[in-house]
């Protein structure tokens, strides 16, 4: 009996080079801080906290098209007297390289798409982070990449730090 390979040629090839506009190469974390000034009355006490959460997406270029895109979410928890619970402040970033796409594409690659794929990382660290310090878990709502993208476009008049070239593209 004899075997024949598939076709060289077959129809559902796809050149790999070509089909990913976005390649993660890693993820980590750069920078953890977690404080609990007020320990343990912080953790006796049965307050309801005020949350303060800012989410910032930042980038920075090592080479033509790779780049390391940091994700910062610093969260802090204050009872109603304004006395502090904790603040927390995570970087956790991923370095990616773009593929064959215009210069355009690269803003939205880079400040929405890389963010939407590190942000469940993300999220679980400050968790579990919140968690072991202590308090219920600080389970952080998805966060709107496109939006913050735009804000990031007005407050810099269309130009974004970190990438090369002129305007980038809109969302």
């Amino acid at each position: 009996m004899t075997t024949t390979p598939p076709p060289s040629g077959s129809a559902g090839a796809q050149p790999q080079a070509q089909a990913n506009p976005l390649t993660l190469h890693g993820q980590y974390i750069k920078d953890l801080s977690f404080e609990n000034p007020r320990a343990p009355q912080s953790l006796i006490e049965q307050k309801q906290p005020q949350l303060t959460l800012n989410v910032n997406v930042t980038t920075r270029q090592f080479e033509a098209k790779t780049f390391e895109v940091s994700l910062t979410l610093e969260a802090s928890a204050h009872t109603p007297e304004k006395e502090p619970l904790f603040m927390l402040e995570l970087i956790y970033a991923g370095t990616v390289t773009l593929g064959e796409v215009p210069q355009e594409a690269y803003g939205p690659l880079l400040l929405i798409e890389t963010p939407r794929l590190l942000f469940p990382f993300a999220r679980a660290i400050v968790a579990n982070a919140t968690r072991e310090a202590g308090f219920p878990p600080l389970n952080i709502a998805p966060v709107d990449f496109v939006a913050l993208y735009r804000q990031q476009l007005e407050a810099a008049s269309g130009q974004i730090p970190g990438i090369p070239g002129g305007p980038v593209g809109h969302a």
